[in-house]
């Protein structure tokens, strides 16, 4: 199915080094540096279909990204701490793995920031977009969903959309729901909430739009992340999927990101 792989792996991943060179001595593959980009082009260039991750969430969020534009395949070999969106090293059976593993279609949120001086800042994110505070105050926020108010006032540290594929990242700390994959559902979560106090947020349709208004932006100040894209002292954050941008993740067969979802859900 694959014709040209490319492997990438964490620098300062010791094992995750090792994994990468058994690799390339065992297969004809392409080594790739996340951090450079006559890498990415070389991707490009040499028409790469797949990438192969060893690391942890955070490098596959950041290939990933790094490819956002015209998006490549990644499968992932965990050998970082959590690992949600990799899969186990075998180091026999890789291309086998490869060959009958699930693909999972993730499309990306779209976050337009206004900041202080009106410059509109976009961005996508395959977990989340998150408003936070900036000080010691919690913020006050106005949210509209579908052109139409839900709340005049949250006050909180900060809010945030999650997709199911984040639902059991950040959302999951904060106490969002973990959403199934697949649900066409957004949740919208508060970080922290003081008004009102018993508002836990909501399950959005993923095709609405998301409005959030920011009250007393001069002396309440946030901040807007797309996964790490950071925006200062914004003023209004609108959010919304990107049907454009289609990414493909691989998952060992049996071990599909929908199961992975339904297990997390089960741990203690």
């Amino acid at each position: 199915m694959f014709k040209k792989i490319a492997v990438i792996c964490a620098l300062k991943n010791h094992q995750a080094q090792k994994i990468k060179n058994e690799l390339l001595k065992k297969y004809s593959f392409f080594d790739l540096d996340i951090d450079k980009q006559s890498s990415i082009q070389k991707a490009y260039d040499q028409q790469i279909d797949l990438i192969i991750a060893i690391g942890g969430d955070g490098l596959m969020l950041r290939i990933l990204h790094a490819f956002e534009k015209k998006p490549i395949a990644v499968y992932g070999l965990n050998c970082g701490t959590i690992g949600f969106l990799m899969n186990s090293y075998n180091h026999d059976l890789v291309l086998e793995n490869i060959a009958v593993a699930e693909i999972a279609r993730i499309h990306p949120l779209r976050m337009n920031a206004w900041d202080i001086n009106q410059q509109v800042h976009s961005f996508i994110a395959i977990n989340e977009i998150a408003l936070l505070r900036q000080t010691n105050q919690a913020c006050k926020i106005r949210i509209v969903i579908n052109q139409q108010e839900r709340l005049a006032c949250l006050m909180a540290d900060g809010v945030m959309v999650a997709t199911p594929a984040g639902s059991t990242a950040y959302n999951l700390s904060a106490g969002g729901p973990i959403i199934p994959f697949g649900a066409e559902i957004l949740a919208l979560t508060p970080i922290s909430s003081f008004r009102p106090r018993k508002w836990n947020g909501a399950l959005l349709p993923a095709n609405c739009k998301v409005i959030f208004e920011i009250l007393e932006p001069q002396s309440r100040s946030v901040s807007a992340t797309a996964d790490s894209r950071e925006v200062r002292d914004v003023i209004k954050v609108e959010v919304f999927q990107e049907l454009k941008t289609n990414f493909e993740i691989l998952f060992d067969n049996n071990h599909s990101l929908e199961e992975r979802i339904i297990r997390e859900q089960f741990m203690n």
